[in-house]
């Protein structure tokens, strides 16, 4: 099997992959050498190791000068948490896809929130920039395809008239060429067993702290469960509080 075949059949429902997000060739050895099954990055953990904020502020070429080095520190597929494509036009979207897809890489995630501006791309214009993405990756590449209804919304306004709409994007992303549909955001149980039922595509869930259980998430169907930014947080206070405690010892 190819490292994409291995990687799209690592989504089963109700058996998710579990992806410890890295952010650089040195965690994602330390991810290896931990049990992981496939890397991904987190955007925003890359960016913050740059010491850039995230929403595409690390420029991209050293977001594919990462993504690469990633790709050669390990023997794993390795997903790259690819925000918007770094761009808004199809053509160069696709060109920015195939770049990413040079590196080695065999997937990405790819978000619906208008980086840098307001909102969302209407659902007829993100399903072109997928299939633009689509055939920039080639046919192969796992697309992740991300919506923000719920990142960008209050928890305790999360309902079922937002989960219908996120599965008519599911659907709308998948008829456009998307491998998997991510949810950050959505934690309500209820709400995520549905989204999982009706969608076409594996969904992917986010951790986080406070989130409910995997084993309980994977119940309600979901094929993936990313850790996002938390990981790296959780490196970084570890170095602070040594650090903290190496200066106090004097």
């Amino acid at each position: 099997m190819t490292k994409y075949e291995i990687f799209a059949a690592l989504h089963v429902p109700g058996e998710p992959l579990i992806l410890f997000n890295v952010w650089d060739a040195g965690s994602a050895k330390v991810a290896a050498r931990a049990g992981a099954k496939a890397i991904a990055t987190g955007s925003a953990s890359v960016a913050a190791a740059h010491g850039v904020g995230d929403a595409e502020g690390l420029p991209i070429d050293l977001a594919l000068a990462n993504a690469a080095r990633i790709v050669a520190a390990v023997d794993l597929p390795v997903s790259i948490d690819f925000e918007g494509g770094y761009a808004v036009d199809e053509e160069a979207l696709a060109a920015n896809l195939a770049a990413l897809a040079a590196t080695g890489a065999i997937g990405c995630n790819f978000e619906d929130q208008v980086v840098g501006g307001q909102g969302m791309h209407a659902i007829d214009v993100q399903a072109r920039r997928i299939a633009a993405a689509r055939r920039g990756a080639g046919p192969d590449f796992f697309l992740n395809a991300r919506t923000d209804i719920f990142l960008q919304a209050k928890p305790d306004t999360h309902d079922q008239a937002k989960a219908e709409a996120a599965i008519e994007r599911a659907h709308a992303y998948a008829g456009a060429g998307a491998s998997g549909f991510f949810v950050p955001g959505l934690a309500d149980l209820k709400l995520l067993e549905r989204v999982c039922a009706a969608s076409p595509l594996p969904v992917n869930f986010m951790a986080f702290p406070g989130a409910p259980l995997a084993k309980t998430v994977a119940e309600a169907g979901i094929a993936r469960i990313s850790h996002g930014p938390f990981p790296h947080l959780l490196a970084l206070k570890a170095f602070e509080d040594a650090a903290r405690e190496a200066f106090a010892d004097t």
